[in-house]
């Protein structure tokens, strides 16, 4: 237990972005805007104008204040100017930056809004934000800012309608990434005469089975002293997905949310996830790289490409690829366990043209294909050892060919998806996706004792919610 705390708590503390541990988190910022005066942010590649979107009118104010715990200005430590804050500032918009930490972001909201003083226009998107935050009033919908018919949207307006209370969405899907895609060295693949994951990602058969079989079989390969594995990281909440199911779900007939925790299909991956701890394919310490995880003996690294980019990037002579985590063979769909990048509009934020600009430009830079090929050179300049075949896994999984899944069951309340208010390192849900997986207290437990377990408080909660809905649905109609 001591080291699967150790291994989240580290989580939060590197940052991941959007949302990539499984309450949604992400980390402070090192640097703050009064240290950043002094540098110039670089602009390696040129970024072209988008004339589809319109120019924040004269006479509006275009700078939107920011609250986070990262900067969307370029920084000492990420100088380079992202190519959705150049459109944006083409458009006569700008982003002021109200610094918050980790641990008192909500608190600094809820404070800025009940005293409607220094109110900020956007926050990150968070798991929590919808519905748990939503209901309490602390959000604007969308629907004014945002036309999902239009071709700017369309490709995300069933990912959007996931994100619907009253009829109203609030949540405008920019960006997606695979929180979690599996990173791998080719040269241990061959040297072991290893299927390679990638061909049968290419040829539709990396499921489960296969996943399980190469994993098996290298461990077994191991010679004696030697210590091998499966698979370190974070990926149990992603094997699990896989299956399309939550552990919470929305009736959209009844308008509440129910618990999932009885489907067969999750309690197939929880028994799968148990099979392998119990074979020794996971090694459950914290590693914080791929590099470091392949040192320790490990096939797989399960993570965000923040932790095979950058400085974890590969360097030369190493022969890395990734894939993404296989498909449940029972569902063969295409599924993405997503970080999404949206701005929730603030409650009392009155911007709707800059805020509106914004979601255009982020949106744009991520969809217009001159921006992908503007991101694809900024992103292989930073990251010269990757392949034109990593990058393509990379973009494949947060294509609209992949559906992006959101468990409610992080969103339902801060006793599921706090940390804070589970144990101050893991948050409810995150117990009911790992403890199979882990050993808890000295003992592995099996899902069913999991289930028996947790299930009383997520009934609870789930109740609380719905009964705040039908208040919060009765007063804003």
């Amino acid at each position: 237990m001591k080291n699967y705390k150790k291994y989240i708590a580290t989580l939060l503390a590197v940052g991941i972005v959007f949302g990539t541990v499984g309450c949604g988190s992400s980390a402070d910022s090192s640097s703050s805007k009064k240290d950043d005066d002094s540098f110039e942010a670089t602009e390696n590649v040129e970024v072209a104008d988008a004339e589809a979107i319109e120019a924040i009118p004269d006479g509006v104010d275009g700078t939107i204040l920011y609250l986070g715990v990262q900067d969307l200005n370029p920084t000492r430590g990420n100088p380079e100017k992202s190519t959705e804050l150049t459109l944006f500032e083409s458009k006569g918009g700008s982003i002021q930056y109200s610094q918050t930490s980790q641990f008192e972001r909500f608190d600094k909201l809820a404070d800025a809004i009940m005293s409607n003083k220094d109110v900020p226009d956007i926050v990150n998107y968070e798991w929590l934000s919808f519905p748990a935050q939503v209901v309490k009033d602390m959000y604007q919908p969308i629907d004014e800012l945002v036309d999902f018919d239009q071709p700017l949207w369309s490709g995300v307006k069933s990912t959007a309608d996931q994100f619907v209370l009253g009829g109203k969405h609030y949540v405008a899907p920019l960006t997606f990434v695979a929180s979690s895609m599996l990173c791998y060295d080719t040269d241990v693949i061959e040297a072991e005469g290893l299927d390679d994951p990638y061909e049968m990602y290419l040829e539709g058969t990396w499921d489960w089975n296969a996943f399980e079989d190469i994993m098996s079989e290298y461990v077994s390969g191991a010679e004696a002293g030697t210590d091998r594995y499966g698979i370190n990281g974070f990926f149990r909440q992603h094997f699990i997905q896989q299956t399309g199911k939550n552990m919470v779900n929305y009736n959209q007939e009844t308008g509440e949310f129910e618990s999932n925790l009885k489907d067969p299909d999750i309690e197939k991956g929880e028994n799968a996830l148990y099979e392998m701890m119990k074979s020794n394919l996971i090694y459950t310490d914290w590693v914080g790289s791929a590099r470091d995880a392949f040192k320790k003996g490990c096939l797989f690294y399960a993570m965000g490409d923040w932790a095979y980019t950058g400085t974890n990037t590969p360097k030369d002579g190493e022969n890395w690829a990734i894939v993404p985590h296989p498909q449940y063979p029972d569902n063969p769909q295409k599924i993405t366990t997503s970080d999404m990048k949206a701005f929730m509009w603030v409650r009392g934020s009155t911007k709707p043209e800059a805020v509106k600009c914004w979601f255009e430009c982020y949106r744009s830079a991520y969809s217009d294909p001159q921006y992908l090929e503007t991101n694809k050179q900024k992103f292989m300049e930073n990251n010269p050892n990757w392949t034109d075949e990593m990058y393509q896994v990379k973009m494949d999984v947060q294509s609209d060919e992949y559906h992006m899944i959101f468990d409610y069951a992080f969103g339902v309340s801060s006793m599921l998806g706090d940390p804070n208010s589970f144990d101050g390192n893991i948050c409810l849900t995150d117990a009911l996706y790992n403890y199979s997986s882990q050993i808890v207290e000295d003992s592995q437990m099996t899902w069913a004792q999991v289930r028996e377990k947790y299930s009383a408080t997520v009934d609870s909660e789930i109740k609380t919610l719905n009964e705040s809905i039908k208040k919060f649905n009765s007063d804003n109609a």
